[in-house]
């Protein structure tokens, strides 16, 4: 390994490695487009530490979405991810938030997980989907 390949190989191992978007589920999904998506590094293995696994199939920072390095890349996948996306444009301190949701309730029953999973699943069904992250509770 050369010298100008450590600082890649260190960056691969903390943020992963830069992931094109699948272009079929961006043709029938546009609203991914706003979404970047890295595979691997060191977030979805700590996500994972916390449910007390391997690793997660995505978490989202901001507009990036991280890959566990075995996660399947599926519409539902990537819509549940999208709506994270719009929760970190909703709330200024939305990583705080998502962990006092997950400190109080619980992993599945954080609000934020349950309209994730609500609205992939009603985007699935090709139903309009509301905005349940631009109420402040």
């Amino acid at each position: 390994m050369g010298v100008l390949a450590l600082p890649r190989a260190l960056r691969e191992l903390v943020l992963g490695r830069v992931e094109p978007m699948p272009t079929a589920l961006l043709g029938e999904f546009p609203e991914l487009a706003v979404m970047r998506l890295r595979r691997g590094g060191l977030l979805p293995r700590l996500g994972g530490w916390c449910l007390g696994q391997g690793s997660v199939a995505g978490i989202t920072v901001g507009q990036t979405v991280f890959l566990g390095v075995e996660a399947a890349v599926t519409a539902e996948l990537l819509l549940h991810e999208l709506a994270h996306v719009r929760q970190f444009e909703a709330f200024r301190a939305f990583p705080l938030r998502y962990w006092w949701e997950s400190a109080r309730r619980g992993y599945l029953a954080n609000r934020f997980e349950v309209d994730a999973r609500q609205f992939a699943a009603r985007r699935l069904d090709r139903r309009p989907v509301d905005s349940p992250w631009n109420e402040d509770p």
